[in-house]
C-alpha cells in the first residue's frame, strides 16, 4: 500500500501541469535535433577506428571541435555511456531520438577501446567512471559482468583499512595518501560487483570510504575541500587542500556536485540516514550560494573580478545529482522536498543551457571548466554533454518534459 502510494504521487506530480505544480518548464535544447545529430557524428569520426581508439575530451579554442586522447584516460568511458544515454532516450522517445538499435551497437563498439583498461590502467580510482558504459550494459543483457568485477577489483585494490578509503591520486611520497572528492563517484561499481558477486566487502569499502569523506571533506557550512592527504601509515588526516579550486578553503564547484551525487547515491545503496543528511547539507550549499543568475561559476568563492569562468560541467553533474536527491525524498514520502530539489534542477538547467548551448560547436554545450587554474576553460566537455543527455533522460522518466 506505502509503494503504491508513493507511485500515485509521484504520477501525480508528474502529470499535472506547471502552473499547478510550481514547476517551471525545462529547456527545449534537452531534446533538441541536434542532440542526437552531433553525438552520432562523433560516434562515426574516423577516430573511432584508430588504432588504438581516441576518445573525446573537450574542445579546443578555435575550431570548438574535440580535442581526442587514447583511452587511458579518466574520461574515456563518458563517451560510450553518452550512447548507451542515447539507446534510454528511444525506449522514453521512440524514433525521435533515432535508433535503438544503432545506439546500442555504437555504445558495444566505442567500450571495446576500454577493454584492455579492466586489466591494466593508470588512472587509478577512476576505474569507476571507466566502467559506465558496462554498468549501461548490464541494463540490456550480462555480457559485461566480466568488466564491472574487474574494474570493482582494481579500485578495492586501493583501498586502505588504516586511512579507511581507497586512494584516489598516486603519489611519490608513498605516506600521502590523496583521496579527492570525485572518489565518491566512483563507489558505484562497488555496489554494482557485489550485486553480481554477492562480495559484501566491496559494500563496506565504500561505506569506509563515504564516511571518511563524510567527516574530512565536507564543511559545517555544506562546502567541500578537493583534496584531503592522509598519512598512509596513521591515517590521520596531514591536509585538507584544492588542486583544481581558488583555494584550499573554496568549495570547487563540480567537486561539490560530484558530493551531492555521491552521498545521494550512498543513501540510495545503504538507506543509512547520515548519507542523506550530508547530500542535504551540500545541496542546501549549492543551492544557496549560486548566484541571481544562476550561472554555476567554476569556484563558488572565486573573486568576480576579473570575470569568474562558469562551468557548464559542474551544473548538469549536479543536475543529476539533485534529481537523484529527489528521488531519494520522495523514497521517504517527502514529496515537498522531492519537488523542491526537481524545481532547483530544471531551473538550473534553464539558466546554464541558454548560456552554454552552442547549435555550432562539436559538443551540446560550451561554458566548460576542465581546470580552471591550468586555464582550461569556456570549452565543451564529453562529461558535461553526457550528464545534460542524462538529465533529459530523468526528467521525461518522471513525467516533467516531453521528448
Amino acid at each position: 500500500m506505502v509503494a503504491f502510494s508513493l507511485i500515485a504521487i509521484a504520477l501525480s506530480v508528474g502529470s499535472v501541469s506547471s502552473a499547478a505544480t510550481g514547476f517551471v518548464s525545462p529547456p527545449a535544447e534537452l531534446f533538441s535535433p541536434l542532440v542526437a545529430q552531433k553525438v552520432l557524428k562523433t560516434a562515426q569520426s574516423p577516430q573511432s577506428l584508430a588504432s588504438p581508439p581516441q576518445y573525446p575530451q573537450y574542445t579546443d579554442h578555435s575550431s570548438n571541435d574535440w580535442i581526442w586522447f587514447t583511452p587511458d584516460q579518466w574520461t574515456a568511458g563518458f563517451f560510450p555511456s553518452t550512447l548507451y544515454a542515447m539507446y534510454e532516450r528511444t525506449q522514453l522517445c521512440g524514433s525521435r531520438a533515432g535508433s535503438a538499435s544503432q545506439w546500442l551497437s555504437l555504445g558495444r563498439a566505442w567500450s571495446t577501446g576500454e577493454i584492455p583498461l579492466e586489466t591494466h590502467t593508470g588512472v587509478g580510482h577512476d576505474v569507476g567512471f571507466l566502467s559506465y558504459p558496462f554498468m549501461d550494459e548490464l541494463t540490456v543483457n550480462q555480457t559485461a559482468i566480466e568488466a564491472v568485477n574487474k574494474f570493482a577489483t582494481a579500485l578495492a585494490a586501493r583501498f586502505s583499512p588504516i586511512v579507511g578509503c581507497t586512494r584516489s591520486w598516486d603519489s611519490s611520497d608513498p605516506t600521502d595518501f590523496q583521496v579527492i572528492i570525485d572518489n565518491m563517484m566512483n563507489l558505484e561499481v562497488l555496489f554494482a560487483s557485489e550485486a553480481l558477486t554477492g562480495n559484501h566487502t566491496l559494500r563496506e569499502i565504500a561505506i569506509s570510504h563515504a564516511n571518511k569523506t563524510m567527516v574530512n571533506h565536507i564543511r559545517e557550512d555544506g562546502g567541500s575541500f578537493h583534496v584531503v592527504d592522509y598519512n598512509s601509515t596513521t591515517g590521520a588526516v596531514i591536509r585538507q587542500r584544492t588542486s583544481q579550486g581558488f583555494a584550499d578553503n573554496s568549495t570547487w564547484s563540480r567537486g561539490e556536485a560530484w558530493g551531492i551525487y555521491g552521498f545521494a547515491n550512498m543513501y540510495k545503496h545503504t538507506r543509512q540516514l547520515h548519507y542523506l543528511q550530508t547530500a542535504r547539507k551540500m545541496a542546501k550549499y549549492w543551492i544557496s550560494t549560486t548566484p541571481s543568475d544562476g550561472i554555476i561559476p567554476w569556484d563558488f568563492n572565486a573573486p568576480l573580478v576579473p570575470p569568474r569562468p562558469a562551468d557548464s560541467s559542474a551544473a548538469t553533474i549536479a543536475a543529476n545529482g539533485l534529481l537523484l536527491l529527489a528521488d531519494q525524498e520522495l523514497s521517504i514520502s517527502n514529496v515537498t522536498g522531492s519537488a523542491y530539489y526537481t524545481n532547483e534542477v530544471i531551473k538550473m538547467l534553464n539558466a546554464n543551457t541558454k548560456l552554454a548551448w552552442r547549435p555550432s560547436w562539436a559538443s551540446l554545450l560550451a561554458n566548460g571548466t576542465v581546470n580552471n587554474p591550468a586555464q582550461n576553460n569556456l570549452t565543451g566537455i564529453v562529461y558535461g554533454d553526457y550528464f545534460f543527455i542524462k538529465a533529459g533522460n530523468d526528467l521525461v522518466s518522471k513525467g516533467l518534459a516531453k521528448c
